[in-house]
């Protein structure tokens, strides 16, 4: 029989936050294995509920959440980020310039579809959140990945940046707080950022899902709040900072100069009603999400559990020989560095391959964030602190072995 082989688009695609490393980790659970898994930000998987008002309210809606809605979602929850974005001092936002999504990667997904030719570029931050890169090459275009500083908290290198755009390039990816590394963004930086854009007249498309996931009373600026004149789309939802990543609810809302855009607007508004909505029992809880207690606050706070287990995490990651951290001010996730002289990794994916199968723990390889060199890796902080203790403790254990090894064979 003829093969029957994948598309020729998928050559360049990967996503290994749930790729071949968790494919192994899934075989051996099914051999009885139990794996930690800290591989991704499923937050409800460590016991992390959404508040209980969310789905009391979801719970009392559902028997009249069974039609399809308006292609760009409800008018309440869209009002409701509206709301929102006022309080985020981002202007001019009216109802019809939201959408709601099946989670921001839907919405992601569509606005990049909605922008590209063949050829054309995005900018996007190294290290990425790699769906981003993935969407740029599915719909035809080219990524291109700027610096962020290691040495400087992974702020973004605006000379990097510059020295990258051509005439193809057509948007800048901006993920403020970020993933993978926890860096948040100071207003001088998202400036810059604007004026490249501003010069180059490339859109921002800005990820600001873990707005909320905030340490040490820093504060989180839209950076669609500080230019209007600027053509912006930003992404966020209720995944992260309301721990509903299975409730798929995302809005995206498009901001700044609009009157140059009304194409591209009109291809937006083609996608949004080819899938008809967002499933709406995820509408539903929008509104009652953003409008009440906010209980991500806690979390975060000094002292709340996200708060402990990020420095917890912190400080037993850096009592690793060779190993460094810059300790996030925001989001989920840690991006450790390995220093290459203790740890001469060539394959990184060999490296979470070789930590599952020594130790029971998965994590993902930094090149799996579209970062150059193998010697990064990142994992999540959400386990409860015992069972972080014992993640990195079992990670410790496994880099004395690789340094043990290493030093037998040089020799």
């Amino acid at each position: 029989m003829k093969t029957v082989s994948k598309s020729d688009k998928l050559a360049s695609v990967c996503y290994d936050i749930r790729g071949p490393v968790l494919d192994k980790a899934r075989q051996m659970e099914d051999e009885g294995h139990k794996i930690i898994k800290l591989n991704i930000g499923n937050i409800a998987a460590f016991g992390l509920e959404p508040p209980d008002e969310i789905v009391q309210d979801m719970i009392r809606n559902l028997p009249h959440a069974a039609g399809y809605t308006d292609s760009k979602g409800l008018f309440a929850p869209r009002k409701s980020v509206v709301h929102y974005c006022q309080e985020k001092r981002i202007a001019g936002v009216t109802v019809d310039d939201v959408y709601l999504g099946n989670g921001a990667s839907e919405l992601i997904a569509m606005s990049i579809n909605a922008l590209l030719n063949n050829g054309d570029e995005v900018l996007l931050p190294a290290p990425d959140y790699p769906l981003y890169t993935a969407v740029v090459a599915l719909s035809g275009g080219t990524p291109v990945h700027y610096l962020c500083d290691e040495q400087s908290d992974w702020m973004p290198d605006i000379a990097d940046i510059k020295s990258k755009i051509t005439e193809r390039t057509k948007a800048i990816v901006v993920i403020n707080p970020n993933n993978p590394t926890g860096a948040l963004y100071p207003d001088s930086v998202l400036l810059e950022i604007i004026e490249v854009a501003r010069q180059h007249q490339l859109i921002i498309f800005a990820d600001e899902i873990y707005d909320k996931t905030i340490y040490d009373g820093h504060g989180h600026t839209s950076i669609a709040s500080l230019a209007d004149d600027v053509l912006c789309v930003t992404f966020n939802g209720l995944s992260k900072n309301y721990r509903s990543c299975g409730y798929r609810a995302g809005w995206m809302v498009v901001s700044g100069e609009k009157r140059h855009a009304r194409d591209y607007i009109e291809g937006l508004n083609m996608l949004a009603s080819m899938r008809l909505c967002a499933n709406t029992p995820g509408q539903l809880a929008i509104q009652t999400a953003l409008g009440g207690y906010q209980s991500i606050k806690d979390l975060v706070a000094p002292g709340g559990r996200l708060a402990r287990q990020r420095d917890q995490a912190y400080d037993l990651l850096t009592q690793i020989p060779g190993v460094s951290v810059v300790k996030p001010k925001a989001a989920l996730y840690m991006f450790p560095r390995l220093d290459p002289k203790m740890y001469p990794i060539t394959n990184d994916q060999q490296f979470a391959y070789d930590l599952l199968a020594e130790e029971k723990v998965l994590i993902v390889q930094g090149t799996g964030f579209n970062w150059l060199q193998p010697d990064h890796f990142r994992l999540v902080f959400l386990p409860n602190t015992d069972d972080l203790a014992e993640a990195v403790g079992r990670i410790a254990r496994f880099l004395d072995h690789y340094r043990k090894r290493h030093s037998a064979h040089s020799l």
